[in-house]
């Protein structure tokens, strides 16, 4: 079976002296740290490990697992431990997902090399392959797990062993009668090809080939006339349809005549069904679609609420880690809680808790080497300032030094703007969000007053540094409407007017009600609100909050009950227009699978827009009583079949999964619901249900649909198996497969589910 990825292999010196193993130091703590023997398998694609060499080995990671790999300097573990270890013999394993991270330290800066430049050649190449190198890969994996003796061949025994592994319940003789047809060179075991053609005949999808045989006239091909047909008729692919046809058999199908005489075969249609342009998610939403350029308070932001921790909220851990993944998994506004320190540094950490604390100037100098490595649009940092005046002007300072010109620290054009910048005009900017001393206007006003002054003092005397004049610290610099203010809040911590200088667009102020916000607020003023009062709002007054959110930004986070960072649904604030709904992102679960739903869209760029009745400070949209002129519509979901689910519990080799299928709706209240399929009893490989669920929907713009796969347990109410949510809007019909998610929202490839969905207009049809 190694021969099957090995001929594309990208092998180097690197790779092959990773091949012979090598011994390095696994860090985990100051205290824990233990040497270990970590070799790359012989199928380039595992890494295994072991307490010393020719030692009992097990699996360490996939490379397919790995994300990235970092130099020792950027983990802040070994940063603490650089006086012990060199940092350049120090790298980091980066895994997808919510997975630790693997701080390694090598014997030699040579052997670190070998390692880091060796894993990143892996992980460039597993990045880049195609459909078929996936599924080369993936029977790779599971051959290897079925070879228990790890010889190259699996004998009969091993394939039974590994159909429960698979998830495949089958009758005896007929597994064998497939093995021995399978097994060409009559050796009694299976390699390479033949383990192929083995799960071929296991993976046969008869339903697939019932909807080919519907469309074409032989039952061998589907001519390009019949393909555009197809595409119509069940994909609703419209006018485009001829030209669509002529790419996708281009794509997909796999022999050169085919493409000459522009006709499909049955391997080319089910390519196509299992490629991106078969998903259920409409390839046109995939980039960057919407209009940028509207004010920032028209679209929803991805928000991250104490980024700073991953783990709880009590006791948790503190580390710069918890925004490099924000970041990197598209947030756009992260929290900083920022406290006195020591030696005159201000910390981050959650206050008055014992979770660990990080000082505020390696917190910045991630946001600005990670800010804009998954997009270009506006990064929001918010601040909750809890420090003295004198620690004040060192945030202030390490802000402007660090983030230099990223840090968006005057208006746009040096003018009194009339509404908030749109994302567009902020690429690759960071705004500060937090307190001001005084108003946008009396900012500008002064700035004014200074460019006056300076020019008549220019030639009299040498005019002070900019920077120097900036981080003054007298506070006599303050305006005297500024003076006023702090005469009335002597009781109130005092705030630094080069901290309070820089917070731009985005200033905190508290909500008292939506018509004082009206009378006495600006459109660059911005509350929050926990998410009990929010919900309470939307309750009593839900369209003065939609109308409120249309001229100004809202935040709300989770309540301070949440102290094992669990999260709250985002949908209902959503559906309110409120823009920052800040999760705990380093939860997974339900609310993160419908906050990754909707930020899906939009090349994952962390801003997604507003529908338009969102927008309309004239709005008469209650989230609570939708009513027309919305346009209702129905959906028709048949659950087709399932194609090789997971185990939840790989341990438990005998046990096979009677998988269900749930579809879930959240959007507005009377659209939330939920139906489910019977389960399948024994069968996770290749499950038939045929099943069709109906739902009615009042507000499309606003709903996301979340696919669930369970294992049936009337024990536990079922165990989860994996997961795929997407917005209404981005959903395309016809016949289409659901590319299963982990529950930590990473790739279960190729697992998936087969369905056929049909939107109509209006709210017909009855509830099955």
């Amino acid at each position: 079976m190694v021969s099957l990825m090995q001929g594309r292999l990208p092998i180097n010196q690197d790779v092959l002296l990773m091949q012979k193993g090598m011994l390095v130091r696994k860090v985990r703590s100051k205290s824990w740290k233990k040497l270990r023997y970590f070799r790359l398998q012989d199928d380039g694609m595992t890494v295994w490990h072991a307490r010393q060499a020719g030692g009992k080995a097990k699996p360490s990671f996939s490379i397919s697992d790995v994300e990235t790999v970092r130099e020792g300097h950027e983990s802040e573990l070994l940063r603490s431990l650089a006086e012990e270890f060199p940092l350049e013999q120090g790298f980091t394993i980066v895994f997808h997902g919510r997975r630790s991270n693997l701080d390694l330290v090598a014997n030699s800066v040579e052997e670190a090399q070998i390692w880091m430049q060796g894993l990143q050649h892996l992980v460039d190449f597993v990045t880049s392959m195609d459909q078929k190198e996936q599924l080369d890969q993936w029977l790779s994996d599971w051959f290897q797990r079925g070879d228990k003796n790890q010889d190259g061949r699996m004998s009969f025994p091993e394939v039974q062993r590994l159909l429960h592994l698979m998830n495949v319940e089958m009758d005896q003789e007929y597994a064998l009668q497939l093995f021995q047809a399978a097994d060409i060179s009559q050796s009694g075991t299976l390699e390479g090809e033949e383990f192929v053609e083995f799960y071929k005949a296991l993976t046969k999808r008869p339903e697939v080939q019932e909807v080919f045989e519907n469309f074409s006239a032989d039952g061998q091909k589907l001519t390009l006339l019949e393909f555009v047909d197809f595409l119509r008729e069940e994909q609703k692919e419209g006018e485009r349809a001829s030209d669509l046809a002529l790419e996708l058999i281009d794509r997909y199908e796999p022999s050169d005549s085919g493409k000459v005489r522009h006709v499909l075969s049955l391997d080319g249609f089910l390519s196509y069904l299992c490629s991106k342009d078969g998903d259920v998610f409409n390839p046109a939403c995939l980039p960057i679609y919407q209009d940028m350029t509207q004010p920032l308070n028209h679209y929803y932001i991805n928000s991250s609420h104490n980024t700073y921790l991953v783990g709880d909220q009590l006791c948790g851990q503190s580390s710069v880690e918890g925004y490099i993944r924000a970041l990197k998994r598209g947030c756009r506004c992260v929290e900083v809680d920022i406290w006195d320190g020591p030696s005159g540094e201000p910390i981050v950490y959650h206050g008055h808790t014992l979770t660990s604390r990080i000082p505020f100037k390696d917190v910045v100098a991630t946001v600005a080497q990670y800010a804009f490595q998954t997009s270009d649009y506006p990064v929001i940092l918010s601040l909750e300032n809890h420090c003295t005046w004198e620690q004040q002007q060192v945030m202030a300072l390490h802000l402007t030094e660090i983030l230099g010109e990223q840090l968006l620290s005057t208006t746009l054009d040096g003018l009194l703007p009339t509404q908030l910048p749109s994302p567009e005009e902020l690429r690759r900017k960071i705004l500060v969000k937090g307190k001001k001393l005084q108003t946008l206007e009396e900012d500008l006003e002064e700035e004014e007053e200074e460019e006056v002054l300076e020019s008549q003092l220019e030639g009299e005397q040498e005019a002070k540094p900019e920077l120097e004049a900036q981080f003054e610290s007298e506070p006599q610099e303050l305006s005297p409407r500024s003076k006023d203010k702090k005469k009335d809040k002597k009781s109130k911590p005092i705030m630094c007017p080069s901290l309070s200088a820089l917070v731009v667009y985005l200033k905190a102020v508290s909500f008292h009600s939506f018509t004082h916000s009206r009378e006495h607020y600006r459109f660059y003023e911005t509350s929050s609100f926990s998410e009990t009062k929010a919900k309470s709002l939307i309750k009593e007054a839900g369209n003065a909050f939609v109308q409120h959110n249309a001229w100004q930004l809202s935040r709300v986070y989770p309540s301070g009950l949440r102290t094992d960072s669990s999260n709250y649904n985002p949908q209902e604030l959503w559906n309110a227009g409120c823009q920052m709904v800040a999760m705990n992102v380093q939860t997974a679960g339900l609310e993160m699978d419908i906050c990754d739903g909707l930020f899906r869209q939009n090349g994952g760029c962390g801003y997604v827009l507003k529908p338009d009745f969102l927008r309309d400070i004239q709005s008469s949209f209650h989230p609570e009583r939708p009513i027309s002129p919305f346009k209702a519509q129905t959906l028709l979901i048949q659950v087709i079949s399932g194609q090789q689910l997971p185990k939840e519990d790989m341990t438990k080799e005998r046990s096979i999964v009677d998988p269900l299928v749930r579809v879930e709706i959240f959007g507005v209240r009377p659209d939330t619901t939920r139906q489910e399929t019977s389960y399948v009893e024994n069968n996770g490989f290749n499950p038939y249900w045929g099943q069709t669920l109906c739902f009615r929907v009042l507000v499309p713009e606003l709903a996301l649909l979340r696919f669930v796969v369970n294992d049936y347990n009337w024990k536990t109410r079922h165990d989860f198996i994996g997961q795929y949510t997407l917005p209404w809007t981005c959903m395309q019909q016809g016949y289409r497969h659901i590319h299963l998610l982990s529950k930590d929202g990473t790739s279960l490839h190729p697992a998936s589910i087969f369905v056929h969905i049909c939107i109509r207009e209006g709210l017909e049809g009855d509830e099955s």
